[in-house]
Formats: structure tokens, C-alpha cells, sequence
């Protein structure tokens, strides 16, 4: 049998089984080459040699393999049986581990026992595995044998610690360590561990790590707490162990105590490791947390590791150039792609974490948001939102609120997004989708700031990663723009835009998908689609690439097609695709403006293609007079916005001068002549013509030509061989032609300022008697006309405002004045003129129908009391744009009509503007002023009240700006801050309204950005703070001339409310500028700096270089002093918003804070002058915000509220029926309702606000929190009986609404209180529940009160209510319980009653459904009476308490 089993090893070496160890394999072959042929069998006659043979082991010598003649278990049982049956047991095993040591002294004989056997396979033995084990490991599975033989393992290892591999490869530390893995049975685990850890505190390095990882493979379960401890003080000895050891840790059984531990050793350690030993940490952190601790080591890993300081430079180098270097040598690149690797490995850990542990998750999200310092926000905390939102979908909107509230609160910006996208590229790469989907996401919130950072990702994405992602950039950027929403394409093309700038080439691969969006042109406003068709223009034409031309040809198409339509919307489309197409084509590329003007200009080939595009444009618009007024506005904003080519220019230039003389321009000695309704005058002239060569504008023939060939008259043959253009023309062509000049000659306009002081071509514009005789059309004419006379000085104002000779301002002031004076007459008109549309004054609108916003019943009113109006020669009041009653002085130097006013007219002037027409409501039908005209408030301004009292007969200066000019030039330029500067979000319309209604007339200015605007306000400060000195001082003057009595002389004068309007419009300026959300970007610091230098100068001039805080305060000391001469209510919340503004940007609002609240009850506590709106002339809004904010900034809110309803409210009770409270006179029977709704909730904001408590807290807390609750209770008893006065139904849907909720907190922060401090605390806590209890029970009066009366806005806040009160029940119950008191708990039925206390005997009353929501408007409280029975619950001592339980007998 043996000679058998050996004849086919000994001759093929093929037969050998593979073993597990990767060393051994190739090299043992090899070496056997050289060996002899035949392999020898030791011969040995010592049992272990013997035994062995017996159980069916055949020792080899030199290098072959021992032979296995059985399978490995057969022969460890057949071993052991011999063992424990020998004659000589247990000696025989102590003979055979000595034969085993003597036997492996030999190299070559220990080495074959550490390798696997060859087994010797026949048909009858082939059933088993073709791997065998090592002669050792065979005996390590033999319960008898194992101490022994590892011990000589141990005793035999040190032997090769210190020696280099063999030379057939092979490791013996290694080997013998493998040999203890895996065992089926460990018989003294404890010492083999003892041995192990022995071992490995003089090893070798290489060999320790080893060793290490090898113990998970050789200990016991009962072994893993012993071992864990020994390693931990391993980890603090040796670092260069850290990894492997806490690859064990992480797979060792151990106490939480002690994983804590090694954590808190290792996250100290974080700092200082090397990038290729830290996912392996951080594997051992995350995979060590637990859920009550999770938050804690998220919190505090999240501080330790920085990654941006552990990538290396290299890496960091080569992302910031990996486009353009092509090469690095051979070290660097392994470096960097070693860092690379890393970086990518450990966030692949903590995605795997993140994704199959909720709780590491939400911590890591949770750590982010409860950092609250912008500076303590990382790169890494916006790479981790990105990572967990692409790995847990349950979180996705979890991190969105997280994002959106970090963005708010101003602790994400730019810089931070960009620095992760520049460091973590390569990670946010893997996860583009994901990215694009959050950056989606935020683009659809209403918050400016939001949106703006959804944006910002957008643009990372496409700088920082691979071609690909940068196509579904794109895509993402079109779907966007192709939504339809206004916000999202706005937005979306701005990206796009930038982009196009910054990478130009990049985008031109993308090219086809931008081009994409020329169909979905229909739904974008006019400014989008100058954004596309720049962003088109700029890739089509730029020179650096020739390859664009399909791009060039498809929007040649697209723009000729809309140009050829009969329609004005698609026309318009065409107008400003091709103007923004010429613009760029013709664009002046030269460097600089002091190289020659050919340098860099356009080829002869260019400039025929951006004129014969023009030319295309005007024969296409010429039949419409909208279209070409479109035109010529797209045109000079192309000039305004853009540095043209000089041939361009030049072109331009002559062709509008030469056109624009032709059409609107004549003689003003040759006075038209024809069948016109009214006689024709030149009007509105500056100079005196002596002889025949001055001009006028011819606007009254041209208007009345216009009118009558749209009626069907035919053209006289003089009329038919000119060429008719329209009046509407006129305004947007003097703009284009200004322009022009401003740009030939660097802002002289010589050439063109004869049309400043040129008469104007009009009819007497007064009204007078004939107002009432006129016709319909005769009325629509004049209205017309003086529209058109006013835009076109409007345009003059606009183009004239900034030369500096003092005529010209004279001229320009005068014109100001004209237009002030113009207005006046058209409110009359309008008045008597109810369904008249306008000529369109802005061209660039997504559809021709605009109308006025006016309704028919006002209509009908202004009708009947404008006829009223009609009889008078001349009215001295002016609207301004502005609903308050306003007038003008008669200063008028030019005006042809003359300017008597009688006292009858006077008397009845307040009665006429109350019904004449608000020209806001004509806002879109005026030319649009330019910022730039608001240099005119550096003139002076000078009061009639100041020239009287001075005794002078005229101004001192010849430029003065006089107060109605001052106000229309206020008004205008409020109206363009609430525009651009206020938060979109607050000022957006509601759905389905016209998108675009909201920016009509301002046009221009969203040519400019927010931050131009506000720097162009900025320096506007110092004038206008002039003009609020002067309108201070003579509110100053004019009291001290009355006394302080509100209602003297003067109050009622038109100057008066000028000037009060002024002031008002000044201080909704200069709130508007600094509510500004745009101060909060770095990159507009400087510019809150200078405009609060400005304020602080006005104080303190002259010193320079102040901190913010000291500016902040200085420019709140400043504004404050104005709340002296506050004329109105208005002025005085203006002025209120306006400190809270500049209180906000300060880091210690705690003073002043003070200050806002004390100031804010001076205006409540003062005697205001009476409105003609409203009986208090106070409006209910202004007053529920300015009592609002009274409370919310006062240091004692309860003291505040209990000041008002027990002193104010009872004077109020006791005056006469129209009188006010003598110490808040605004507190009326009118504005009672406000007062008490503003009460009760901030009573109720107060007390949820107030923390609960805990037992654990001190004496004095408890008590001061029982006091605060004992004042809270009174107050609140207070107001709820006042229903017993005031019972109309806005107050008890107020005590409705808030009595829940006060209840409410009641239950959830002051009943744990009453739980501990009942004890200490009996009578005050059961004085508190009596008064409350007496509450309540009023409550349940109301809710019978709303349910027999079904009123459906009370009866729906009934169930809810109810529910709380027996809440409350129960709550009381369960606090007596806690305290031992349960016999003190009693419960009664509680009839229900009305408000008079009256028992309802009717049960069947239908209760409303509940309803959860809750109605906004203002509604509350009434008489009720509380005597019923009720429940008791009386304590132990014989003091009672009361509660009341609601029932229902239903």
C-alpha cells in the first residue's frame, strides 16, 4: 500500500496541492528542479516518526512535500486515539512533542511542517479537499498536543525575527504565525494571547503589522477584551501601529468604554496623521459610533479633521492647472495620484457610512447645523451635505432646510463653495447628478439669496469638473431657462452669461444645447432675451473661432422671421435679437480708449453686415409706431451700455440727426396751419424768439395727423408728401439722438441744446370753463397730448440733468417744474376723463395692452366730483405720483395760462384731490428718468414758511429746487429702490398677474446691477441729508411758531404736506438703502462703510478711519435726533424701520435696542394730526407694526402689555365715544381692536419663548419663573375681560385664536413647572390656577356665545379650544397626583353659558367641524361673566382651586 501511494509523487512534482500561502508556490518548484530525483522518507525509529506513519503522515525529507495518505480529520482522530489508548499515556505525548522539537531543529524538516502535506489521492480516497493542512496545524487540532507544540512555536519563532526571507521566499515568522489562524478549539486562549502580545512588543515593525491583523484570525471571543486593552496601550506607545491596531479594534468584540477611549486617543491624533494611514481612522471613528453618543463624535471629528491642510500640494497644484500642464515627472504624478487615491478611498469610508448608518447621517447633518459662527464652517461641511444627499434619499430634504437656513443666516458663501469644489473636485465629480439635483432644488426657492447660491453651484460645477458633467450643466442650465419660471430663467441665463465669459471655449462645445432655447422665446421677457441673444452673439461672433457659422445662420433665421411678423410680441423678439446681434458684432475691441480710433476697428465687411442689419430692423419697424419706438429705445441702450466701433457711431449719428430733424423738428415762424380742434401755440418756450430762426416741436400736428388717419381721414397733398411719423416716436428718438451725441463728443451736447429751452407746438393745456363742453375725444386728445409733452421733458430732463453751466441748470429746474405743473393739469383731465388709455411710454412689454389700474366704481365716483373740479380755473394741488393730498407753489415762469387763485379755489382743493385720479396708476405710461437726473438734489431747497419769516421777497440763489420738484424727484427715486433693492421675495405678485407688469418703467435701470444703484444712492446721501436738515428744521420752526399745537396754522397748508411727504419719501430712501440684504456680501462692505461715513459726518466731521461699530452708533445717534420734528405717523414707523435697519448690522444691539422701544411709545404716546382717509389718520397696518415693534424691543413685554390694558384701555372706557387715552392717544375705540390683537399675541410669543424648567434648577429660578408666570396670568386675565366691553367680532375671534394658544403654552411650559413647585410653592401656585381657572371658564362662555350665534369664523376655533381646556383638566389632575394630593381632585359638570353669564338651555346646537387653520384677520373679545359651577379641586389643607371642565351635553 505504501509503495504504491509513493510511485506518482516521486516522479511528478505537477501533483503538488496549492497552498494558501502566496510565497511558497513558485519557488519550492523551482528549488526542487535542483534536487535529487528520487525524494527521500525519514527514517526514524522515534515514536513521533512512528505515530505519525501509524495515523497516515509520511515524513519527506529535504524539500518535498509530506505525504497525507488519509483524510486530515481521520487522521487527527486516529492520532489522538493513539495518544490516550498508549500504554505509557500521558508520558507518550510528552515523548512525542520532544520528537517533534527534535525533529523541526532541522530548517528544511520545520519548514515542510509548517507547508501543507501533498495528499495522496486514489478512486478509493478522492472524496475531500484538494487543500491539506500543514503537519503543525494538523497537530494544533489535537486538544492533547496543542499547548505543547505552541509553546515550541513561541520558543522556535525568535529564531527568525531578525533574519532576512529565505531563498525560496519563503517568511517564517509569517508561516508560523499562520498556523495559529483558524483553530477549530483554543485550549488556553489566555496564554496564547499572553505569548501573542509578547511577541509583538519585540518584533520587528514590518512584522508587528503582521501580527496585528493576524489576532481577529487567531483569538477567541474571550480573549477580545483582554487584547483590546493591551492594544489600546499599544496604540499610545507605538503610532506606526495606529492603522493595524485599529483594523483589529474594529473587528474585536469589545466594551463601549473602552472604544470610547481609544476613540478620544485617536481623535486627538487626527491632526497629525498622514493622508494614507486617515480612512482607516476615521473607519475605526465612524463604525465605533453609537446613537447616544453619534452627535458628540460627529461634532468633534468634524472639527478635527481638516483635509484641506492634509492633501497634498502637489495634488492641489495640479487640480488648479490640470487642464493645462501635460506633464509632470514621474515622483510627482505617483504623488499626486497616491493623494488622489486617498482622499478618494476615505470619503468612499465615510459614504459607506453615511449610507447604511442613519444615525452618522443625521448627526453629521445635525453638527453642521447647530454651528452657528460663519468663521467655524468648512470645506468639508458642504462636500459632506453634497455626499449625504447623493447617498440617503430620506435626508434629502432634511439637508435642503439645513442648506437654505445656513445660506440665510449668511454662514454659506461664495468663497466657501468655491474652496470645496477646488479641493474636493475629484470626490464631487463621482457624484455630478446629485450636485445638479440640489443646485435645482434651491433654484426654485423665492429667496433671492438662495437662488443666487443654487446658481453659484451651477457655475462650480461647469469650472471644476470633466466635459461630460459640464454638459449636463448645460442641460440643467436650459431645462431652467425653458421652465417658464421668471425667477429660475433670470437666473439661469445670468449663469450662462457668466460662463460664456469665463470659459468661452468650453461653451461653444455646449453650444448646440443653448442654442436649443430659441424656441421657447415666447414665454421670456424682453430682458431675457437680450441675455440670450448676448450669450448667442458672443458665441457666434467671437474671432478666436470660426466654426460658429450654424450658429450665425440660425439666428439670421430666427430674426428676420419674427422681424417679418405682423405681430408686436414676436416683432419685439426680432427688434432686440437683432440690436443685441449688432451690438456685439460691432463692438470696439480696441485696448484702450487712447489708441487710435482704427485701431482694433471694424472691417469694412463687419460694418456692412451691422448696418444693413439695422437698416433691416427700421424698414421693418417704420410701419408700426411701437415697433420703431422699441427700436430707437434698444438702440440708445445699446449706445448707453456698450463702447461701439467709431464707423458705427459715426453711421448712426448722422442718419438719427438728419431723421429726427426731418420728422419732429420745424421753424417756429411758420405756425401750422390746418383744421385742428383746438388753436395751436408755441408753449413751454425758455427764450424769447425775436426773429424766425428758433425751432419748436411739432407734437400737436403730428398727434392730431396720427389720430386722423387712424379715424379715416385722408391726408391733404402738402401731409401726404411728408413722411408721417408718429408722436409716439418722439420721446424714444430725442433719447437715441442724445446718446448718440453724448458718445461722439464725450458728453457735450452743444449740437442738440437748442431742444432744451424749444417751445412746444401745444394748445392752452388749462381746462377752465371749457372742460365741461368738451367731447369725449376732445378730452382723450388733450390728455394725450400733455402726456406726450410730459415724456418729452422728461427725456429732456434726462439728457440735459448733468451739464454744469448755470443756465443749463437753470433751464433743467425750469423743466422740472413744468413737469410738476404738467401733472397737476393731467389729474385734472384724467378725472373727467374715466375710461382714457394713455400712449404707451415703454415699448419693451411682453404684450401691447396696458392699461391703467383703475376700477369702475372709482371711475364712476371721480366722474361725478370732476365736474365739480371743471369750473375752476386752475387747482394748486398736486398728486405727484403719491396718494397723499400735495400741492405746488405757483412759481411758474413759463406757463402762457395765468395763475389767479381765489379763496373759493383754495377752499376747495382738499375736496378735489380727495377725488382726483392717482397718477401711480399711470406709472407705465411715463418715460423712465435716469438715475443720473437725481444729481439735481445737490441744488439747494428753499420753503415758502423760511422766505416769510426772513422777510425776503425772492430766492437768494437763482438754482433753487422748490419742494413739489424735490418731492417728484423723491417719489421717483423711491419708487426705483423698492424696485431693485427690496427682497423679490417680498414684493412678488401673486399667480396668474402679468410677470412682467411690476418692472414696466424701469427698464433702464435693470440695465444696471443692485450694487451700481446703491452706489449711486450712496452718493446722493449727503444731499439728501441736507434736504432732511432743512424739512427737520422747518418742522422745528413751524411748532415753535405754533406752540406745539397739532392742529395750528399751517397744518393744513399745502406746503405743509409737501414737506411732510418729503420727509416721509427720504426716510423710505434711505430705509431702503440700508435694508439692503446686498451690504451683507463682502464685496460691498466698503460701500456700508461710506454710506454710514456719510451719516457719522453729518454729526462728527472730519474723522476718519472709524470701526463699524462706531460709525453704526454714530449713524443711529444721527437719525434718531430726527424723531423731534416727525411730522406724521407714517414718518414716524419710516423713521422706526430705519434705526432697526442700521440696529441689525451692529454685533451689540443691546443699548440701542432700548432706545428703538423708547422712541416707539413716544409715537404711541403722541397726538397726532388727523388724515382725510381716516378718522384717526393713522392707518390700522402702520399702527399694528409700530405697536409690534414697541413690544417685541422692550426689556419688560408684560410690564408694556399690562401698561396699556390696565391704564390706556380703562382711560378709553371712561372718555367720550370719539375720544382717545390720554396716555396712548392713539389708542381710539377704532384702533382698539389692534392694540388688543397685538397684545395678545406678542403675550402669547412671550410666554412659549420661556423656558419650562426643570427640577434640577435652583430655588430662585423657580421662583422668578413662577413670578413671570404669575404677571403673564394677570395680564392675560386683563385683556380676556375686556370682551366684557368690547364684544364686537373681530376681538373675540382674536380671544378665540390667541386663548388657545396661551392655554396652550400654559400646558406646555408653565404646568412642569407648578409639578415641582407646588411643594415649596402651595398658595402661589394655587392663587395662579384660580386666576387662570377664572380665565378659562370665560373661554368656555365664548365658545357657547360662538355657537349660538353660528358664526362660522368663531365656531371653527371652538373644538380646538375645547380640547385644550380639558387637556388642561386632566394636566392639574396629574400635578396633584405627582404631589400626593389625588383626594383634593374633584369634578363637576360646567353649564354652558353666553356671554351675559345667561345659561343656554339648548343643547342641540350643531358644532362646527374643526378647523386647523386659522384666520389672519384681526378679530376679538366681549363682555362675558363668570359665575357657574364648576369643577374644584381643592387641596389637602383646605385651600380650593378651581378648574373648569368644558362639556358638551350634546
Amino acid at each position: 500500500m505504501v509503495s504504491k501511494r509513493r510511485l506518482p509523487t516521486s516522479e511528478d512534482r505537477g501533483s503538488l496541492t496549492e497552498d494558501a500561502s502566496k510565497a511558497r508556490k513558485q519557488p519550492l518548484s523551482k528549488k526542487t528542479k535542483k534536487s535529487h530525483v528520487h525524494n527521500e522518507v525519514e527514517e526514524n525509529d522515534s515514536v513521533f516518526v512512528k505515530l505519525l506513519k501509524t495515523s497516515g503522515i509520511t515524513l519527506k525529507t529535504r524539500e518535498s512535500q509530506n505525504q497525507l495518505a488519509v483524510d486530515q480529520i481521520v487522521f487527527q482522530k486516529k492520532l489522538f486515539q493513539t495518544l490516550r489508548k498508549h500504554p505509557s499515556y500521558p508520558k507518550i505525548v510528552e515523548e512525542f512533542v520532544s520528537g517533534l522539537e527534535s525533529y523541526i531543529e532541522d530548517q528544511d524538516s520545520f519548514r515542510n511542517c509548517l507547508l501543507s502535506c501533498e495528499r495522496l489521492q486514489d478512486e478509493e480516497a478522492s472524496m475531500g479537499t484538494s487543500y491539506c493542512k500543514s503537519l503543525i496545524k494538523l497537530l494544533l487540532g489535537i486538544d492533547l498536543l496543542q499547548p505543547a507544540i505552541i509553546k515550541i512555536l513561541f520558543e522556535k519563532l525568535p529564531e527568525f525575527l531578525f533574519k532576512n526571507v529565505n531563498s525560496d521566499g519563503l517568511n517564517m515568522p509569517r508561516l508560523i504565525i499562520n498556523q495559529l489562524k483558524w483553530l477549530d478549539r483554543v485550549v488556553d486562549s489566555k496564554d496564547l494571547t499572553t505569548k501573542i502580545m509578547q511577541l509583538i512588543s519585540i518584533a520587528p515593525v514590518y512584522l508587528q503589522h503582521d501580527f496585528v491583523t493576524s489576532l481577529p484570525e487567531i483569538l477567541g471571543d474571550s480573549q477580545h477584551a483582554d487584547v483590546g486593552k493591551e492594544l489600546s496601550d499599544l496604540l499610545t506607545e507605538n503610532t506606526l501601529l495606529t492603522v493595524p491596531i485599529l483594523d483589529v479594534l474594529s473587528s474585536l468584540r469589545l466594551e463601549p468604554k473602552l472604544l470610547t477611549k481609544v476613540r478620544k486617543l485617536v481623535m486627538g491624533k487626527l491632526s497629525s496623521v498622514t493622508l494614507d494611514d486617515l480612512p482607516m481612522i476615521i473607519k475605526f471613528i465612524l463604525h465605533s459610533i453609537t446613537a447616544t453618543d453619534a452627535l458628540e463624535v460627529i461634532s468633534e471629528l468634524r472639527e478635527n479633521l481638516d483635509l484641506q491642510h492634509c492633501i497634498l500640494p502637489s495634488w492641489l497644484q495640479a487640480s488648479q492647472s490640470k487642464l493645462k500642464n501635460k506633464g509632470q515627472t514621474s515622483s510627482s504624478g505617483n504623488q499626486e495620484n497616491s493623494g488622489q487615491d486617498c482622499v478618494i478611498l476615505l470619503f468612499d469610508v465615510i459614504k459607506s457610512a453615511v449610507r447604511y448608518e442613519k444615525i452618522i447621517s443625521e448627526a453629521w447633518i445635525k453638527a453642521i447645523e447647530n454651528t452657528t459662527s460663519v468663521s467655524e464652517h468648512k470645506i468639508l461641511d458642504l462636500a459632506m451635505l453634497f455626499i449625504i444627499y447623493s447617498t440617503n434619499t430620506q435626508t434629502k430634504k432634511y439637508i435642503e432646510r439645513v442648506l437654505r437656513n445656513k445660506i440665510r443666516s449668511g454662514c454659506f458663501e461664495e468663497q466657501l463653495l468655491q474652496s470645496t469644489f477646488y479641493v474636493h473636485y475629484v470626490v464631487l465629480k463621482d457624484i455630478c447628478p446629485s450636485v445638479l439635483s440640489l443646485a435645482q432644488s434651491l433654484l426654485h426657492s423665492l429667496d433671492q439669496s438662495i437662488i443666487l447660491f443654487g446658481s453659484l453651484i451651477y457655475k462650480y460645477a461647469f469650472i471644476f469638473f470633466d466635459t461630460y458633467c459640464q454638459q449636463e450643466v448645460i442641460g440643467a442650465l436650459v431645462t431652467h431657462i425653458c421652465s417658464g419660471n421668471e425667477a429660475e430663467v433670470d437666473t439661469a441665463l445670468d449663469v450662462l452669461l457668466e460662463l460664456v465669459l469665463l470659459n468661452p471655449s468650453a461653451m461653444r462645445l455646449n453650444a448646440v444645447f443653448v442654442k436649443g432655447i430659441l424656441d421657447y422665446l415666447d414665454n421670456m421677457s424682453p430682458q431675457q432675451i437680450r441675455k440670450l441673444f448676448y450669450i448667442l452673439s458672443t458665441l457666434a461672433f467671437s474671432k478666436q473661432h470660426e466654426a460658429s457659422s450654424h450658429i450665425q445662420d440660425d439666428m439670421h433665421l430666427v430674426i428676420r422671421k419674427q422681424l417679418s411678423s405682423t405681430m408686436f410680441k414676436y416683432k419685439l423678439i426680432g427688434i432686440i435679437g437683432a440690436v443685441t446681434m449688432a451690438g456685439i458684432i460691432a463692438a470696439d475691441r480696441s485696448r484702450s480708449s487712447s489708441l487710435t480710433p482704427g485701431r482694433g476697428d471694424l472691417s469694412s465687411e463687419q460694418c456692412t453686415q451691422v448696418t444693413s442689419l439695422l437698416q433691416l430692423v427700421h424698414s421693418c419697424s417704420e410701419q408700426s409706431p411701437q415697433a420703431s419706438a422699441l427700436y430707437y429705445d434698444e438702440f440708445a441702450n445699446l449706445i448707453q451700455g456698450r463702447k461701439l466701433a467709431p464707423k458705427v457711431l459715426e453711421w448712426a449719428g448722422q442718419t438719427i440727426f438728419n431723421d429726427f430733424q426731418d420728422a419732429f423738428v420745424v421753424d417756429i415762424c411758420v405756425v401750422p396751419e390746418g383744421d385742428y380742434p383746438f388753436p395751436v401755440k408755441a408753449l413751454y418756450g425758455l427764450e424769447d424768439y425775436d426773429s424766425c430762426d428758433g425751432i419748436a416741436i411739432n407734437l400737436l400736428p403730428l398727434l392730431f395727423s396720427q389720430d386722423f388717419v387712424k379715424d379715416g381721414g385722408r391726408l391733404t397733398s402738402q401731409e401726404s408728401d411728408q413722411k408721417l411719423v408718429s408722436p409716439l416716436c418722439l420721446a424714444p428718438y430725442f433719447r437715441l439722438l442724445r446718446l448718440c451725441v453724448d458718445r461722439q463728443h464725450n458728453g457735450n451736447l452743444e449740437e442738440i441744446d437748442g431742444l432744451l429751452d424749444c417751445p412746444i407746438f401745444l394748445t392752452d393745456l388749462e381746462p377752465g370753463e371749457r372742460l365741461e363742453s368738451m367731447s369725449v375725444k376732445e378730452r382723450s386728445f388733450i390728455c394725450s397730448l400733455i402726456f406726450l409733452t410730459l415724456n418729452w421733458f422728461r427725456e429732456v430732463v434726462n439728457a440735459f440733468c448733468r451739464q454744469t453751466l448755470p443756465e443749463m441748470k437753470v433751464k433743467v429746474l425750469t423743466r422740472l417744474k413744468h413737469i410738476v405743473e404738467l401733472q397737476q393739469l393731467l389729474e385734472k383731465h384724467l378725472a373727467v376723463t374715466p375710461d382714457y388709455v394713455p400712449p404707451l411710454a415703454n415699448f419693451d412689454l411682453e404684450t401691447s395692452e396696458v392699461t391703467p389700474h383703475t376700477s369702475a366704481a372709482v371711475s364712476a365716483k371721480i366722474r361725478i366730483q370732476g365736474n365739480l373740479g371743471g369750473r375752476k380755473r386752475k387747482a394748486d394741488g398736486s398728486k405727484i405720483s403719491s396718494p397723499d393730498p400735495l400741492s405746488k407753489e405757483d412759481n411758474s415762469e413759463c406757463d402762457p395760462a395765468p395763475s389767479d387763485r381765489s379763496p373759493l379755489e383754495k377752499e376747495f382743493r382738499g375736496k378735489e384731490e380727495k377725488t382726483s385720479v392717482s397718477l401711480q396708476n399711470y406709472h407705465a405710461f411715463f418715460r423712465e428718468l435716469d438715475l443720473e437726473v437725481f444729481s439735481i438734489l445737490h441744488c439747494g431747497l428753499v420753503a415758502k414758511f423760511i422766505l416769510d419769516t426772513e422777510m425776503h421777497t425772492e430766492a437768494t440763489e437763482v438754482v433753487q429746487l422748490q419742494p413739489p420738484e424735490l418731492l417728484f424727484l423723491l417719489e421717483d427715486l423711491a419708487q426705483k429702490l423698492e424696485n431693485m433693492l427690496t427682497p423679490s421675495v417680498t414684493r412678488r405678485f401673486p399667480f396668474l398677474k402679468s410677470k412682467g407688469n411690476r418692472n414696466i418703467g424701469f427698464s433702464h435701470l435693470h440695465q444696471r446691477s443692485a450694487s451700481e444703484i446703491a452706489h449711486s444712492v450712496v452718493q446722493l446721501l449727503s444731499p439728501m441729508c441736507n434736504h432732511l436738515e432743512n424739512i427737520h428744521n422747518y418742522f422745528q420752526c413751524l411748532t415753535a411758531k405754533n406752540h406745539g399745537v397739532v392742529d395750528g396754522p399751517g397744518i393744513k397748508g399745502q406746503e405743509y404736506h409737501i414737506m411732510s411727504s418729503c420727509y416721509q419719501r427720504l426716510l423710505q430712501i434711505l430705509h431702503g438703502l440700508f435694508a439692503w440684504n446686498g451690504f451683507f456680501q463682502p464685496e460691498n462692505t466698503n460701500l456700508l462703510y461710506s454710506a454710514l461715513e456719510v451719516l457719522t459726518n453729518r454729526l462728527k466731521p472730519g474723522e476718519p478711519d472709524q470701526a463699524l461699530e462706531e460709525l453704526l452708533s454714530q449713524s443711529f445717534h444721527y437719525l434718531q435726533n430726527f424723531h423731534l420734528s416727525i411730522p406724521s405717523f407714517q414718518c414716524a414707523l419710516y423713521l422706526i424701520r430705519l434705526l432697526m435697519v442700521i440696529l441689525e448690522k451692529s454685533t451689540a444691539p443691546t443699548q440701542n435696542k432700548g432706545k428703538i422701544a423708547s422712541l416707539a411709545r413716544q409715537f404711541l404716546c403722541r397726538v397726532w394730526p388727523s388724515g382725510e382717509k381716516e378718522k384717526s389718520g393713522i392707518p390700522n397696518d402702520q399702527l399694528e407694526a409700530l405697536l409690534s415693534i414697541y413690544l417685541e424691543h422692550t426689556d419688560g413685554v408684560l410690564k408694556a402689555i399690562e401698561e396699556i390694558a390696565g391704564v390706556g384701555v380703562p382711560e378709553l372706557i371712561n372718555s367720550p365715544k370719539e375720544a382717545s387715552s390720554s396716555t396712548f392717544p392713539t389708542l381710539t375705540r377704532h384702533t382698539f381692536v389692534i392694540f388688543f390683537r397685538v397684545m395678545m399675541a406678542e403675550l402669547e410669543k412671550t410666554v412659549k419663548g420661556l423656558q419650562a424648567g426643570t427640577a434640577a434648577d435652583s430655588e430662585r429660578i423657580h421662583e422668578e419663573k413662577l413670578l413671570y408666570w404669575n404677571m403673564a396670568v394677570r395680564d392675560f386675565s386683563i385683556l380676556i375681560n375686556l370682551i366684557k366691553v368690547f364684544d364686537s367680532r373681530p376681538v373675540l375671534h382674536v380671544c378665540l385664536k390667541y386663548g388657545r394658544l396661551f392655554v396652550e403654552a400654559f400646558l406646555k411650559q408653565c404646568m412642569p413647572l407648578l409639578d415641582f413647585s407646588f411643594r415649596k410653592h402651595r398658595e402661589d401656585v394655587l392663587s395662579l390656577l384660580e386666576t387662570f381657572q377664572l380665565n378659562t371658564r370665560l373661554l368656555h362662555h365664548l365658545c357657547g356665545h360662538s355657537k349660538i350665534h353660528q358664526d362660522t369664523k368663531l365656531t371653527r376655533h371652538v373644538p380646538l379650544l375645547k380640547k385644550t381646556l380639558e387637556l388642561l383638566v386632566c394636566r392639574v389632575k396629574a400635578m396633584l397626583i405627582l404631589n400626593n394630593c389625588r383626594e383634593a381632585f374633584w369634578l363637576g359638570n360646567l353649564k354652558n353659558r353666553d356671554l351675559q353669564g345667561e345659561e343656554i338651555i339648548s343643547q342641540n346646537s350643531q358644532e362646527s367641524a374643526a378647523d386647523e387653520s386659522e384666520d389672519d384677520a384681526s378679530s376679538q373679545v366681549s363682555k362675558s361673566k363668570g359665575t357657574e359651577d364648576s369643577g374644584e379641586d381643592e387641596a389637602s389643607d383646605g385651600a380650593k382651586k378651581q378648574e373648569s371642565d368644558e362639556s358638551d351635553d350634546d
